[in-house]
């Protein structure tokens, strides 16, 4: 090898183990291993798959195949033939031909047409979490391609076994949220409903004797009532759902709007609507982002709109004056008092729109807030898919 050609092969290589180093989603930095084991091995195609335990894979990523040729071959594999090798012999599987080995079994139909191959393991210690795998290589594969996969494989599983430690300190953050939503409840909920209670039964007592009095106290119980209404829905809006990664952001905001409209109709509010599917190739950070400000948003339109309907909207984004479409637009939309954007400035109040704006700035979102008295508010913000990648 060249010194030129080994300083491409280490910076190459530099940005794979930086990938994992960085802050970036889990899929994100194993398909920036597979595409670098491809580039600097010089093969045809790559991939990675990650067992689900029942036979199959949960995780396979595939580079050197086209999105039309991935479609084609059809579900993801099965454990058989050299995928179940590699998955059980520890040692590389380097070939010069796959199909002439007696363990290969078959390939789909529309599968490329393979010959030499390149497999690794992906271990954490003792247990195996998937394997590495590239094939295809003019004149096959030499042992310092083993060994550069071999580096390669044992950065999968550093950046596998983050996402394990990640999974974890979510799971008991979302507890922790749990724990405190529920002291929530039984301080503020709970002891508004007993007060409730109280109020409703003074008023029953004296009905006959004091109707005054008693009607006084109705109009207390209806005060305490829309308090109690107004702490639930703040308990609901500060709940991070825990389905955003599993459900995807639609159908996490769906949920969430039904949640709302629920307590909503039954507190005699507003109807809460959503109205979307979901958008593709956005990152988990820009997903995050639009989920936290259609939060923040129904939050103000439920405790100061005063009105009648909300609606969530999320669609892709298409730009005006274009046919390109890309990256997501959310629109969240009610028909209630309106406000002027500069008076709350000068007052000095924000309505949570510094926080949204500061949301929207870290994955270089654009934030607009259309409202005026009377005419009901229009948060829109819009992440373009290059921009939230």
């Amino acid at each position: 090898m060249s010194p030129q050609n080994a300083l491409d092969t280490m910076r190459r290589l530099s940005a794979a183990v930086l990938a994992v180093s960085r802050h970036l989603a889990t899929d994100e930095v194993l398909q920036t291993i597979v595409a670098t084991a491809r580039e600097l091995i010089g093969a045809e195609y790559a991939a990675l798959g990650i067992p689900d335990g029942a036979g199959s894979f949960a995780q396979f990523l595939v580079d050197g195949i086209s999105d039309e040729q991935w479609a084609a071959i059809g579900p993801l594999p099965r454990q058989h033939g050299m995928l179940a090798v590699m998955l059980q012999d520890p040692a590389p599987q380097r070939l010069a031909d796959i199909r002439q080995d007696p363990r290969f079994r078959w390939w789909p139909k529309a599968h490329p047409e393979m010959d030499a191959f390149l497999g690794q393991q992906i271990r954490d210690g003792d247990e195996i979490l998937g394997a590495l795998f590239l094939a295809n290589k003019a004149g096959g594969f030499t042992r310092d391609d083993e060994e550069l996969l071999g580096v390669l494989a044992g950065h999968a599983a550093i950046a596998l076994r983050h996402a394990r430690l990640y999974e974890r300190e979510r799971e008991l953050a979302i507890t922790r949220e749990r724990n405190r939503l529920a002291r929530e409840l039984h301080d503020a909920v709970a002891q508004k409903l007993f007060a409730l209670r109280l109020t409703s039964q003074a008023a029953a007592d004296v009905l006959d004797a004091d109707p005054a009095r008693a009607h006084a106290s109705l109009e207390q119980v209806t005060l305490l009532a829309k308090e109690a209404a107004e702490e639930l829905r703040s308990v609901v809006v500060e709940l991070r759902p825990a389905e955003l990664e599993e459900d995807g952001l639609a159908v996490t905001l769906r949920k969430h709007v039904e949640v709302l409209d629920r307590v909503n109709q039954t507190a005699g509010g507003p109807r809460v609507t959503f109205e979307g599917a979901d958008v593709r190739a956005l990152s988990p950070a820009a997903e995050e982002v639009l989920l936290r400000v259609a939060q923040e948003a129904l939050h103000n339109a439920l405790r100061h709109a005063d009105a009648k309907t909300i609606s969530v909207r999320l669609h892709e984004h298409c730009p005006a004056g274009t046919q390109a479409c890309g990256g997501a637009l959310l629109e969240v939309v009610d028909d209630g008092a309106g406000f002027d954007p500069a008076a709350v400035r000068r007052a000095g109040r924000s309505l949570g729109l510094v926080s949204m704006r500061d949301r929207a700035k870290s994955v270089r979102g654009r934030l607009d807030v259309s409202s005026a008295p009377g005419k009901g508010t229009t948060i829109r913000l819009e992440v373009d898919r290059g921009r939230a990648a």
